[in-house]
């Protein structure tokens, strides 16, 4: 029964010595495809400060840009609609109003 168990728990240190020189092989690809990585990111930005940094105006104008303007006849035809949904109103009567709650 000794024979059995000792069998048993030498497959198992050779499982698990196939697996650590796995994960070893794993961890060494990984940390050079790191380096790669990080190679690369160096040399595509070389520190990690912004090139410049925008003022509040240069922010300003590039949201102006982003905002498109209005067309002038667009801006004609919804004047003359609000001008003509106030034409349809009672004049003020001149008192007050007061809304008791």
């Amino acid at each position: 029964m000794s024979k059995n168990r000792v069998e048993r728990l030498e497959a198992t240190v050779h499982e698990l010595e196939s697996t650590v020189e796995g994960l070893t092989e794993e961890l060494v690809e990984s940390k050079e495809r790191i380096r790669v990585l990080e190679a690369e990111l160096d040399t595509d930005t070389p520190t990690r400060v912004p090139e410049r940094r925008a003022t509040t105006i240069e922010l300003e104008a590039e949201e102006d840009e982003d905002t498109p303007e209005a067309a002038q006849n667009d801006v004609d035809a919804a004047a003359a609609e609000a001008t003509d949904d106030l034409e349809g109103e009672p004049e003020d009567s001149g008192t007050d109003d007061i809304i008791v709650a």
